[in-house]
């Protein structure tokens, strides 16, 4: 455990948390109350259910499920577990409870943490989307948070398939802080493929749920957890989703936190755009780059003066990168284009993909990257 032995007050509402956060039909605002009229777990089963009644706004049924299941509840599991993987466990009014977070409607009362939360992440963005997004979708959004990790500004995301992988593996690759944001249990690999992403955020920044440990991703817990990544950040960016999706689910949460709302605009002949094209309508900022964001959070660029990429690409580089778009090219198509013979073809687009502008795809079709 990350507590002192001797401070039995913090041990005993930090076990409380843990025994109410395993009781799914309960919420975090009356899980809250509870810590904050009873303190500990001893002194809301001690209390009788009538008085409960007087001094709670919570159900009878559900006080009376708290008296009948908790006594039957083991943390044995949950010690042992929160050893082996390193898990920090940080209270609502813990010293290192995310600033942001604090101050949203309906606040975790208990984080379960792998990796570090610190205090330069309150200058943060959230980056959200869909599950299937286009190549152009998954470029911007990788794009976008290594200019934002560049910027030294946390990249928030739900570590699911789709544009959150491209944001976290974008703030990853510019050296810079990330948080996922889990819909299920610090100690469980959702989706399995990202197994090896977890870690390196792990190890780069923070991975995070209110869930208890052991928690599957169901998915009526993905809506409740996206209140978290608005809450950490100052602002939301989406990119590509449709009308009727989680991405949106977290505007929603980011309108009522207060938060800003940014929009990648989009190919209106996708589906999976509608939802950003519609945001815009809406008023919401649209992003073509990093200034963008940094304008409307009031976030002073700490960028030095440099090269743009582009002057730093020879004649023959910028040739063969106009010929790219963000639909696969095959090389033949691209040696036909620039009349290069495609051996010369293929040494160009290596040397682009070492600068990261250019990626390769199977069958020798190459795309835009950023």
């Amino acid at each position: 455990m990350q507590f002192k032995k001797d401070d039995n007050k913090l041990q005993s509402k930090i076990e409380t948390c843990i025994l109410l956060s395993k009781l799914s039909f309960l919420r975090a605002k009356e899980i809250n109350e509870l810590l904050e009229k009873f303190g500990s777990i001893d002194n809301i089963l001690s209390t009788p259910l009538e008085k409960l009644l007087q001094i709670s706004k919570i159900n009878r049924r559900n006080l009376e499920l708290i008296k009948e299941k908790v006594p039957g509840l083991s943390l044995e599991d949950d010690y042992k577990l929160i050893k082996k993987l390193g898990i920090k466990l940080v209270s609502f009014d813990g010293p290192s409870y995310p600033f942001n977070l604090r101050n949203i409607y309906d606040p975790p009362f208990l984080l379960y943490v792998r990796g570090n939360l610190k205090e330069e992440d309150e200058r943060s963005v959230a980056v959200v989307g869909t599950r299937r997004p286009t190549n152009y979708g998954r470029m911007a959004a990788k794009r976008l948070a290594r200019e934002l990790a560049r910027e030294r500004i946390t990249v928030v995301s739900g570590m699911a398939r789709g544009i959150d992988t491209a944001a976290h593996e974008g703030a990853l690759e510019e050296g810079g802080r990330t948080i996922a944001v889990l819909g299920c249990g610090v100690d469980v690999v959702y989706p399995p493929e990202n197994r090896s992403l977890m870690q390196q955020i792990i190890e780069r920044g923070a991975v995070i749920s209110e869930f208890p440990l052991g928690t599957k991703p169901l998915a009526y817990n993905f809506p409740q957890r996206n209140r978290i990544i608005s809450g950490l950040s100052k602002g939301v960016l989406v990119v590509e989703a449709p009308l009727k999706s989680g991405a949106m689910i977290t505007v929603n949460y980011a309108l009522d936190q207060g938060r800003e709302v940014f929009a990648v605009p989009g190919m209106i002949t996708n589906p999976y755009s509608r939802g950003t094209n519609r945001l815009i309508k809406e008023g919401a900022k649209v992003v073509e780059d990093i200034s963008d964001i940094l304008e409307e959070l009031g976030f002073p660029s700490l960028k030095e003066d440099k090269v743009p990429v582009d002057l730093q690409l020879s004649f023959e580089e910028k040739t063969v990168l106009d010929k790219l778009c963000f639909d696969p090219v095959h090389i033949d198509e691209i040696a036909k284009e620039t009349r290069f013979p495609v051996a010369k073809v293929a040494d160009i687009l290596m040397r682009l993909q070492i600068k990261r502008m250019v990626k390769e795809l199977p069958g020798k079709l190459f795309i835009k990257e950023g």
